[in-house]
């Protein structure tokens, strides 16, 4: 079984149903719908979370550096090229549209090499033989952490802007820019969480929120936001399409209706 992690564009299919709890789509997978306690000037003000085993399921990376195609596509697209269960957006994007705005590299394939100053790291897929977690997000500013020792025990990393340091602190500085938002979360058995708000909010109010939630979040990182944050699932007879809109000083607005299609995809 694989998932995949995907740059992708926001757009929103809701759906419906009322606040916490987990449905169960497949062993290891479980998907939540949260309603904030605070409400968001646009939208229904609800997070939604998918939660998957680490153990069970595959976290891998596809994208237009790797397929050598000069062309994004949304995460319905992704997932279906690449038989992926679920995707999110993997983070931010250069210019060229193909580059990733942090280090990122996959069992070989270096989408890029460069480390910049963002102090989260997704990692997986241990080295062979190594006895570790199948996915640990690590903070570059903890002891003993650098990005020169997670490629000796992980063929896989991605490094993003910090939401939530371990075990569960807000890290983002309060700020008045707010949009729709794609995270990657670790809760506190070590399970992989995509996050996806198409309520906008700031991100210091929106990491207060999710650790306020019944969801064990201990560790995040930012992955998109506005009409380029995006997630997508079908299992456990649930389709399920979600993509942004509102951006400040971008796209002060809640109408986009259509996914826009993303470069790169964990």
């Amino acid at each position: 079984m694989r998932i995949g992690l995907l740059l992708i564009g926001l757009t929103a299919m809701l759906m419906g149903g009322g606040s916490g709890g987990w449905k169960s789509l497949a062993p290891g997978m479980d998907l939540g719908t949260f309603v904030t306690n605070l409400r968001s000037p646009a939208g229904d003000s609800r997070v939604t979370v998918l939660r998957m085993d680490p153990d069970l399921w595959d976290l891998e990376f596809a994208g237009v550096s790797q397929d050598g195609e000069s062309a994004g596509r949304t995460a319905r697209q992704w997932c279906q090229q690449h038989n992926f269960t679920a995707a999110i957006n993997a983070g931010m994007f250069a210019t060229d549209y193909k580059i990733h705005v942090g280090y990122l590299k996959s069992r070989g394939h270096v989408n890029n090499g460069h480390v910049n100053t963002y102090q989260s790291v997704a990692a997986f897929d241990p080295v062979e033989g190594k006895h570790l977690p199948r996915f640990r997000i690590f903070d570059l500013d903890d002891t003993g952490v650098t990005m020169a020792s997670i490629p000796q025990d992980y063929t896989s990393a991605v490094q993003n802007l910090r939401l939530v340091k371990r075990p569960g602190s807000n890290r983002w500085g309060k700020a008045d820019k707010r949009w729709s938002e794609a995270a990657l979360g670790e809760d506190s058995e070590g399970r992989i969480l995509f996050i996806f708000s198409r309520s906008p909010y700031t991100m210091y109010e929106l990491s207060h929120e999710l650790l306020s939630m019944d969801i064990g979040l201990v560790a995040a990182q930012h992955l998109e936001g506005g009409p380029e944050a995006q997630i997508y699932l079908k299992a456990g007879g649930i389709e399920l399409e979600m993509f942004g809109s509102y951006e400040t000083s971008f796209r002060e607005k809640n109408d986009n209706t259509k996914p826009w299609p993303i470069p790169n995809v964990l």
